[in-house]
């Protein structure tokens, strides 16, 4: 790769970890809805890898750059009192067990659907969190358990697929139940921890026991996950999440879920676009 197209990925990979750890303290969100679009994008048109290879790069790889955006964006957001440490106890062996089924459906199933799929998921997150922005939830409270545990298996094995930290479908999934917005936020965030982490674990060892090689990758790339990529990611990622915490405590409920929503939408155009060849 010439020199001045590394330079131009460095500032596209620069500018969107940025954005995605602002995002990730104000939202709740791990980055991925940022970390996937803007990789797919990168690897397609810059590296000129089939959109099928790109869109399972993309989504690796995103879980790897997730892990130090979403410790900080927790950090914050643990020192403010945002997380519910109980429900994320009850919910941690679901979440778990979600990583492992979405791990494996990847790996055997992945490809363009993928990117259609992550579409059509931010498009219907997008419109709950918009058009019921100021609507009280539909259920007044969370269902007992075992009951309970299929939102967080679903929430983590279909994040795992998207290679998304779960805060995209955790935040839209609570407030369902009527729960406390900035709670759900703080919430999402460490069940994006819970997420990412075992997920891009579980995605090494399954590409080092397979010994995945994918031709024409930048340098650094171990199976599905650009090292390099990761690497320019991560520092503005981190430096930038602490700052999107502040935010959150300022601003009212309802906008954090337009700001959210709009995120979406524009997220998710992109991935339909890309998805369907247009």
């Amino acid at each position: 790769m010439e020199l001045e197209g590394l330079l131009q990925i460095a500032v596209i990979l620069g500018l969107s970890g940025s954005l995605a750890g602002f995002l990730a303290g104000l939202l709740g969100v791990g980055g991925g809805i940022i970390f996937v679009p803007v990789l797919y994008f990168v690897f397609l048109h810059f590296l000129k890898l089939d959109s099928s290879v790109a869109i399972m790069l993309a989504t690796s790889t995103s879980l790897v750059a997730m892990i130090p955006t979403s410790i900080s964006s927790c950090l914050s957001h643990l020192k403010r009192g945002n997380i519910d440490l109980i429900l994320l106890k009850s919910w941690s062996i679901f979440l778990l067990l979600g990583v492992i089924a979405g791990s494996v459906f990847s790996k055997l199933f992945g490809g363009t659907w993928l990117t259609i799929l992550f579409g059509i998921l931010l498009l219907f997150a997008a419109a709950n969190m918009i058009f019921l922005s100021k609507a009280k939830g539909a259920f007044n409270a969370l269902p007992p358990m075992p009951y309970q545990g299929i939102l967080p298996f679903l929430i983590s094995s279909v994040s795992v697929m998207l290679g998304i930290g779960g805060g995209t479908l955790t935040v839209p999934s609570l407030s369902i139940f009527n729960y406390d917005t900035r709670k759900a936020t703080g919430t999402a965030a460490m069940c994006g921890l819970f997420i990412c982490l075992p997920g891009a674990v579980t995605t090494i060892i399954t590409d080092l026991i397979t010994q995945t090689s994918i031709a024409n990758t930048p340098p650094l790339t171990l199976g599905h996950i650009s090292f390099l990529a990761v690497i320019f990611l991560v520092p503005f990622a981190v430096l930038c999440a602490p700052l999107g915490v502040k935010v959150n405590k300022r601003i009212e409920p309802a906008v954090i879920k337009v700001i959210f929503g709009t995120v979406l939408i524009l997220t998710s155009v992109r991935m339909l676009l890309s998805g369907f060849g247009i």
